[in-house]
């Protein structure tokens, strides 16, 4: 996805140069705009999945390190009683 994002980033700014210095010969029908506004919404996407996974990675271990923090507690409880 990062990569289609710079492909398409580097396709804005030549399109934006091309329509600056070349009066757009190059890249007459394909507005520059559109290649920049698609890469920043792929950009942004992509920048959203990865801390979003990131949260959901925090958020397991979290639990992962709850359920041993419970499974150490729990045989101290039950040697205490039977005693």
């Amino acid at each position: 996805m990062l990569i289609w994002c710079a492909i398409l980033f580097i396709l804005g700014v030549a399109a934006f140069l091309d329509s600056m210095f070349n009066y757009g010969e190059i890249f007459r029908k394909v507005n520059s705009v559109l290649f920049l506004l698609m890469s920043l919404a792929i950009l942004v996407r992509t920048t959203t999945k990865m801390k979003d996974a990131k949260i959901e990675r925090y958020e397991q271990k979290v639990e992962d390190l709850e359920q041993k923090v419970n499974n150490l507690t729990r045989p101290k409880d039950k040697e205490k009683s039977l005693f």
